[in-house]
């Protein structure tokens, strides 16, 4: 009788022992994580979105180009909310999410072609903030930089004009720094060089 009864004993504890149960509570979290780390995605898009704009006309140089670049990169970023890193800085996230659909798929498919200037200074007014000494002036470091190889603009915009540092625009570009460096010396030496040319009489 003892052996009959032997592999329901086993069978009973291997139930109690199972370790199903206790994995239910990680997944649980994970999605509240999830959930939260969405809401604060969208209340940082709502804060970036001018920027996210000009950083799309200065690659695209054209209005409607830049919309869609940000419509696509706001899309892209609800979509991989889990794979941001609570912590770190949203807007550089957002920054690589848009020149990544910019090299990827848009410029990719030639949009660009055939399309004129934008007027920077009209432009800057989209956030309607600062004062107007502010906008004419970022109006012409704008203008200067729309001049410039797109690779030279992508640098000069993100160091200059929005103030990342050095390893944040490699990060973004998804280049050594050592390049950004080369890029952004190459075009503040074209910029001075207009500039002194403009000078003369």
């Amino acid at each position: 009788m003892a052996v009959a009864h032997a592999p329901f004993l086993a069978y009973s504890r291997a139930k109690s022992e199972s370790p199903v149960k206790p994995a239910a509570p990680p997944k649980t979290a994970g999605a509240e994580a999830a959930i939260a780390s969405e809401a604060d995605i969208r209340t940082g898009l709502t804060e970036h979105l001018s920027r996210l704009w000009r950083y799309g006309l200065v690659l695209s140089r054209k209005r409607d180009v830049a919309e869609d670049l940000v419509q696509q990169t706001c899309v892209r970023a609800l979509e991989r909310a889990a794979q941001f890193e609570p912590g770190t800085r949203l807007d550089r996230w957002l920054f690589s999410i848009l020149h990544s659909i910019w090299l990827n798929e848009i410029r990719a498919s030639k949009v660009r072609q055939g399309q004129g200037f934008a007027d920077a200074e009209e432009a800057l007014v989209f956030d309607g903030a600062g004062a107007t000494e502010t906008h004419v002036a970022a109006a012409q470091l704008l203008r200067k930089v729309d001049a410039l190889p797109e690779a030279q603009r992508s640098a000069v915009f993100l160091a200059y004009v929005e103030g990342l540092a050095y390893r944040e625009v490699a990060e973004i570009l998804n280049i050594p720094i050592g390049t950004v460096m080369s890029r952004l010396a190459a075009a503040r030496a074209r910029l001075s060089a207009e500039t002194a040319e403009g000078g003369r009489p």
